[in-house]
């Protein structure tokens, strides 16, 4: 199947990868973007339906600024050609609504790029939940520390951004770069439409000059009962892999996301298994030749949708006081937030209630 890929630039170079990688299911056709990628031997321009007519792409792929993904995916759509969407969905719930009615009534497809919900992994969590392996659920949280370089924030107009020439675009840690920390902790619950998400705290801070929160943490309830929290942050010293904890009152489930890594915790011992994943692309076009479900229909991104909202109708973040942050030759630190972010992970809490000094003060 022939593919043209909007945003070939940012994330978009991941994608290029991927289908360079794939290299027989589906196949590079176009490159719709505002800057030409120097060397590609395939059609280019700016005009993603006319690029799509001129290659006769079966599938769009959308990996452009968030707040132009609903846009872009409806002219993808009526240019005749599915669509692999990167997350987040869009910017708003109300976008999101309108997107997904607008999917439901098209005969092409829509898959949002969640890859973690392409996962086994996710599924034998859910597995070893029912069949009782760790008790009653107590609750989940999910922890995750990047370092990210003043660079990170800057490599677009867009980027640590609330809003954008009066568009929300919502960009922060909770929204995008650990969208998959909040989505991912949703499917283990088998909480992902928009009415099962309640009772959301959020606590959005900033240590780098932006708009947008780039250390943060969420609690919620499900309509389950289950309680989540989401701790997360951009300036960590490193980089470590997330990871979600499934609390049981017999033990407890540790899921590595990005590795598809499963640890089951009990008294007798501990068990790890690592899951296959599927390409959320190759999916797509398994999908259109009628092969395979879709794993991450835009409907499925309901729940996330509703978390995003908070946070987007939430106050602006709160800068974090200078003197509880440490520059280092390529951005800034928070010390101590590491342990911070798994503490949450642990005890189901908030910032503030972990005694962190910079939350009181900002």
């Amino acid at each position: 199947m022939k593919a043209v890929l909007a945003g070939a630039h940012g994330h978009g170079r991941w994608h290029l990868e991927n289908l360079r990688r794939l290299d027989g299911p589906v196949r590079l056709a176009g490159i719709c973007d505002l800057v030409p990628v120097a060397g590609a031997d395939v059609p280019q321009g700016p005009d993603l339906p006319a690029l799509i007519e001129r290659t006769g792409a079966d599938i769009a792929i959308v990996a452009t600024p968030i707040h132009t993904h609903a846009d872009l995916t409806r002219a993808a759509m009526a240019a005749g050609a599915h669509v692999l969407l990167e997350k987040p969905t869009t910017a708003t719930f109300a976008d999101f609504a309108r997107l997904a009615a607008d999917v439901a009534a098209s005969p092409a497809a829509c898959q949002v790029g969640f890859q973690s919900l392409g996962s086994a992994a996710v599924g034998a969590v859910r597995d070893l939940v029912a069949g009782g392996a760790v008790g009653a659920v107590r609750g989940i949280g999910v922890a995750g520390s990047w370092h990210r370089p003043s660079a990170y924030f800057t490599r677009a107009r867009w980027s640590g951004r609330r809003r954008l020439d009066g568009a929300d675009v919502v960009d922060g840690a909770l929204t995008n770069p650990f969208a998959h920390a909040v989505a991912t902790a949703l499917a283990v619950d088998g909480s992902e439409d928009p009415g099962d998400v309640r009772d959301i705290e959020l606590e959005l801070f900033h240590a780098n000059p932006i708009e947008s929160d780039d250390t943060s943490a969420l609690r919620l309830r499900t309509a389950n009962g289950t309680v989540v929290t989401v701790a997360v942050t951009l300036c960590a010293r490193r980089s470590t892999p997330p990871y979600l904890v499934v609390h049981g009152e017999t033990g407890r489930i540790v899921l590595a996301y990005t590795r598809d890594e499963v640890t089951l915790h009990r008294p007798g011992g501990d068990a790890t298994t690592v899951h296959r994943r599927t390409d959320l692309l190759t999916n797509l076009a398994d999908h259109v030749r009628g092969r395979a479900g879709l794993l991450v229909p835009v409907a499925r991104t309901g729940g996330f949708m509703r978390v995003l909202e908070a946070v987007r109708t939430a106050p602006d973040p709160r800068p974090i006081p200078r003197r509880f942050v440490r520059a280092v030759p390529d951005g800034r630190t928070l010390p101590g937030v590491e342990d911070l972010v798994a503490r949450s992970a642990r005890e189901l809490a908030l910032f503030s209630e972990l005694g962190a000094d910079w939350a009181g003060a900002a």
